[in-house]
C-alpha cells in the first residue's frame, strides 16, 4: 500500500457536514484495510482567489495509507460531491504523523494570546496610544 496526503476544501455552507464527510472517508479507508495516519481540520479559511463566487472554505488534511482502488473511490467521492470545491492528492514516500505547519501556526497563535490580547509580532513595536 502507498502513502498519500489529501487536502480537500468544502463549501462554507456545508461546514456542518464536514465531520460526517470525514467519518465516511475514514470508514471507506478502514473498510479496505487502509490506515489514516494524520487527520487535521483546519476550519474555515480565506481562499486565495474566489471559487464560484465563494471567498472562504473549510479545509481538511488527511495522511492515509491505502491501495489504488481505495484512492480511486475516494477521488470519485470528491469529484461528485457538490460540497467539495477542490481536492488535492499527493503521493508521499512514508507516513506523516507530525502536526502540519498549519497546525503548528495555530498553536503558536493561541499561545501568543494572553488575557484576550494578542502579543505583537516579533520585530514589530506597538504604537503608543494617541
Amino acid at each position: 500500500m502507498r502513502h498519500y496526503e489529501i487536502v480537500f476544501i468544502v463549501h462554507p455552507d456545508q461546514s456542518e457536514q464536514v465531520p460526517a464527510m470525514v467519518e465516511r472517508y475514514k470508514g471507506l479507508i478502514a473498510g479496505r484495510n487502509g490506515t489514516v495516519h494524520r487527520l487535521e481540520d483546519w476550519g474555515r479559511r480565506q481562499l486565495t482567489y474566489p471559487i464560484a463566487k465563494v471567498h472562504k472554505a473549510h479545509y481538511v488534511l488527511m495522511n492515509i495509507e491505502c491501495d489504488n482502488e481505495t484512492l480511486t473511490e475516494l477521488e470519485h467521492s470528491f469529484k461528485f460531491s457538490d460540497a467539495v470545491l477542490r481536492h488535492l492528492i499527493v503521493k508521499m514516500d512514508k507516513a506523516v504523523t507530525a502536526p502540519s505547519p498549519m497546525m503548528k501556526e495555530e498553536k503558536s497563535k493561541s499561545m501568543m494570546e494572553r488575557g484576550g490580547e494578542i502579543a505583537p509580532e516579533p520585530g514589530r513595536a506597538e504604537r503608543p496610544a494617541a
